[in-house]
């Protein structure tokens, strides 16, 4: 979808999550998926269930969100990769260069239902972990993300802090996601997705001011982490790390509802080229695996048509997801150890991030002259080690 193309009518009868105002344009449309968190027996019966699956842009807050989720969160089963443990390392190194984190700083944690919690990390910096306020720190690690009422989650973690208390929010930023077409960000159970203007924005309604501003290359570039202080405290006005941030995206163009939609443009694109590459793995007779049973893997294999002729299975770290199946699609969810005894030809990283993790833990793949390729979202094989 170009800027010049027409978007959707507003769809009025949507209420925003954070004004609870009426009005949305739909920015992105995956059609029918299924829930993030299912992970299906191999006997269990088919079809899947599905669900819409659509990002909308609010019309008064600008805020981008999830339209609706009819499905029930099951338990986490996924395990925290070590690029995961190393961007927390980075992010409270940082606060604490910047002297938001010091010896005895008390500190109310936010993490991701799907793990990340920065708190071993600040523990050895000498902050101390409190239940609730008052807090000199508050972190939400992808955590608010997760909340149907913004608003209400946002108010909450203020509520926690002191006077002169700082919140640090790690987010995948939207704007890198555009930037990148990573259209499978997009999630069940993801209720809202942050740029830099509108988390900003967000928190200029609540009486706080940006103070701090990082980006990381985690998630392809994809990852900031903004800290926000009362305004009027002794962290003083908006630092030139947010104002640049929210300049460079403004001029992107991420207020721009079409803009956005070209995330559609790069489903359309990124859904063709996987399949069209697993299309001629087959004609060659090469043996196909993936790596990474995430949720984004779902849709990426759902909108292909992806099934176990074209895929043969695919290795998650995570034991309780061993001997399920990728949701519809049905293809074996198997460990990694059975990754290495199919001997692929080809193996399908669907979590880019993981490259050097998986590569230094199953060096088998490519002694065996496997090649891994990585999606990001499209297929780029890498060169053998």
């Amino acid at each position: 979808m170009s800027a010049e193309t027409s978007l959707p009518s507003p769809i009025e009868s949507w209420r925003d999550r954070w004004s609870g105002e009426p009005g949305g344009v739909v920015v992105l449309d995956l059609g029918s998926q299924p829930a993030s968190d299912l992970f299906p027996a191999p006997d269990d019966p088919l079809p899947d269930p599905e669900y819409p699956l659509r990002m909308v842009m609010s019309t008064t807050s600008g805020l981008l969100q999830l339209e609706d989720d009819p499905t029930e969160p099951e338990e986490p089963l996924g395990v925290e990769p070590r690029a995961l443990v190393e961007q927390a390392e980075k992010c409270v190194a940082d606060l604490t260069e910047a002297g938001f984190v010091v010896e005895g700083t008390r500190f109310v944690d936010y993490p991701s239902p799907h793990g990340g919690s920065w708190t071993p990390q600040l523990t050895l910096r000498g902050a101390e972990k409190v239940a609730s306020g008052p807090a000199d720190l508050v972190v939400d690690v992808h955590g608010m993300m997760h909340d149907r009422d913004q608003l209400a989650a946002f108010r909450e973690r203020v509520d926690h802090l002191d006077d002169d208390g700082v919140i640090a929010f790690m987010i995948h930023n939207v704007a890198s996601i555009v930037r990148v077409g990573m259209w499978n960000a997009l999630k069940s159970g993801h209720f809202a997705y942050y740029s830099t203007p509108a988390l900003v924005s967000m928190a200029a309604e609540l009486g706080l001011t940006g103070v701090g501003a990082w980006q990381y290359p985690l998630y392809q570039d994809g990852t900031t982490m903004l800290v926000f202080a009362r305004t009027g405290s002794r962290w003083g006005e908006q630092a030139a790390s947010v104002t640049a941030m929210i300049e460079r995206e403004t001029a992107e163009g991420i207020d721009d509802p079409a803009y956005v939609a070209t995330l559609g443009e790069a489903l359309e694109t990124s859904v063709a080229a996987i399949r069209g590459y697993l299309d001629d793995a087959a004609k060659q007779g090469l043996v196909v695996g993936g790596y990474g049973a995430a949720s984004r893997t779902s849709s990426l294999l759902r909108s292909a048509e992806v099934n176990p002729a074209l895929l043969a299975a695919v290795a998650d770290a995570a034991t309780g997801k061993h001997g399920l199946t990728m949701p519809t699609t049905r293809v074996p969810i198997v460990s990694p150890q059975a990754l290495v005894d199919l001997r692929p030809d080809r193996v399908l990283l669907f979590v880019p991030d993981l490259l050097p993790e998986v590569r230094k833990a199953m060096p088998q793949i490519e002694e065996n002259g496997g090649r891994w390729v990585v999606m990001d979202p499209m297929p780029r094989e890498i060169e053998p080690a």
